[in-house]
């Protein structure tokens, strides 16, 4: 009997295990619109954060606290596009398969993916305009291009 179990155990190592799922937990839970909605939210925040931060600035002694607030918020917002970018739509949602199928597609999606994450660093950065209107004109294409999908 021993000698049975033993075998068994011995085998079930040398069977191929095979697992696929689009998300890291398979739970149903996520849309790629109701995250995309979040990322608008996101970049809705970092573009009145930089706003505040800007008026803020012409007092900062008097406005320290404030100003300290806007600007953590501001970076926090920054870091969940990057972040959702990176974990759902990277890790998730792009998948090897269509660079076979569909390469420019594929690739299209990859650099966007990328541009979004460095503007969203460019937000965390500064509180240039251009690189707001830059995340703005971006976050469009990224809904374009991954948005819809259930």
């Amino acid at each position: 009997m021993k000698r049975s179990i033993f075998a068994l155990c011995a085998l079930s190592f040398l069977a191929p295990a095979t697992i696929s799922a689009h998300c890291q937990i398979p739970c149903g839970i996520y849309a790629d619109d109701n995250v995309i909605a979040s990322m608008h939210t996101d970049f809705e925040t970092i573009e009145k954060a930089s706003q505040q931060i800007i008026a803020l600035s012409k007092d900062p002694a008097k406005n320290a606290h404030q100003l300290t607030r806007w600007i953590v918020n501001k970076e926090s917002h920054a870091q969940a596009i990057q972040d959702k970018v990176l974990n759902y739509f990277l890790a998730q949602r792009l998948k090897l398969a269509e660079a076979e199928s569909a390469n420019a597609a594929y690739l299209a999606k990859l650099t966007l993916c990328h541009k979004v994450i460095v503007s969203a660093m460019k937000c965390k950065q500064s509180t240039d305009a251009k690189d707001v209107a830059t995340l703005h004109d971006l976050m469009h294409d990224f809904e374009k291009h991954f948005g819809t999908k259930k």
